[in-house]
């Protein structure tokens, strides 16, 4: 049987699983984005911007800061002992101020505001490197099959890769 894992080491288990298994994260985000903490229903990660992240104004593309909502949110559900996070079902995503250039970092902190056994609502905030909010946005995930899946929270399935303890 697999071993249950603290929140950090699970939602960064997870994170490897989207790097290994999407096609869209390790294009866009690869080795750049890292989470830097995770309790349960939080999640702390951030972003080295470069050049594939930004857009004509050099500044970091709106659709980077959408993605991370998107990929927030799922870890967000992670966060809260799911290994499968569910699939999309609303994204919105407010852009308020810029988030940065390349060799900027942007900080982001994803939280799990609902968790039923149908949807889960969450929400991601983004701070430029000046910590000013750049970016906020919300990410509704339909559940259900992902706590059918889930046998212990916290414990991933059988043959997943798991994060080295740091």
């Amino acid at each position: 049987m697999a071993q249950k894992l603290p929140p950090l080491r699970f939602v960064r288990s997870v994170l490897k699983s989207f790097m290994a298994e999407s096609g869209l994260e390790p294009r866009l985000l690869g080795p750049h984005l890292r989470v830097t903490n995770a309790v349960a229903g939080k999640v702390d990660f951030e972003l080295d911007i470069t050049k594939d992240h930004t857009n004509r104004l050099k500044i970091i593309h709106g659709g980077t800061i959408a993605s991370m909502v998107d990929l927030g949110g799922s870890l967000a559900v992670a966060s809260m002992g799911l290994y499968a996070t569910g699939v999309s079902t609303d994204l919105n995503v407010t852009y308020l101020s810029t988030g940065g250039k390349v060799g900027d970092k942007i900080s982001a902190t994803a939280v799990c505001d609902k968790m039923g056994k149908t949807l889960a609502y969450t929400s991601v905030t983004f701070r430029n490197a000046k910590g000013e909010l750049a970016a906020r946005g919300s990410h509704t995930k339909y559940v259900t099959l992902a706590w059918k899946a889930q046998e212990t929270p916290f414990t991933p399935p059988e043959g997943a890769e798991i994060e080295e303890d740091k």
